[in-house]
């Protein structure tokens, strides 16, 4: 399983990229396996006010629907839209073309490293 080494990220399988007090953020490789064929995705809209670890849009694949978590407090900047239109690219590019929202961040920051992230996936394995 693919852990990109430049991202921070959370127990729920979110990765985060910053950059200054812009937070980019996704779901993980691992979390697109586990939910298979990815459908639909439900994003907030920018200027929303996210708090860590409450549910701020859905993930629908063909074996189920998932809450996205905000992985920090802030507010939601910008959506990719292009994850909206064809929401396979979670599934075939997750940590790159699949990022699915911009939050400048307003809180603290309680992340993972890649390590922490990586030995957290392999004992759900």
């Amino acid at each position: 399983m693919h852990v990109p080494s430049n991202l921070q990220y959370t127990s729920d399988h979110e990765w985060v990229s910053i950059d200054a007090d812009i937070a980019t953020v996704g779901i993980t490789e691992f979390a697109a396996d586990a939910l298979g064929d990815i459908v639909y995705v439900d994003l907030p809209t920018p200027g929303s006010q996210l708090v860590a670890g409450e549910a701020c849009g859905e993930i629908e694949s063909t074996k189920s629907v998932s809450d996205l978590n905000a992985p920090i407090d802030g507010e939601v900047t910008e959506v990719n839209e292009a994850v909206v239109s064809d929401p396979s690219l979670l599934n075939s590019d997750p940590f790159e073309a699949g990022w699915l929202l911009k939050v400048r961040i307003s809180g603290p920051l309680e992340l993972l490293s890649p390590q922490d992230y990586s030995s957290l996936i392999e004992a759900q394995s």
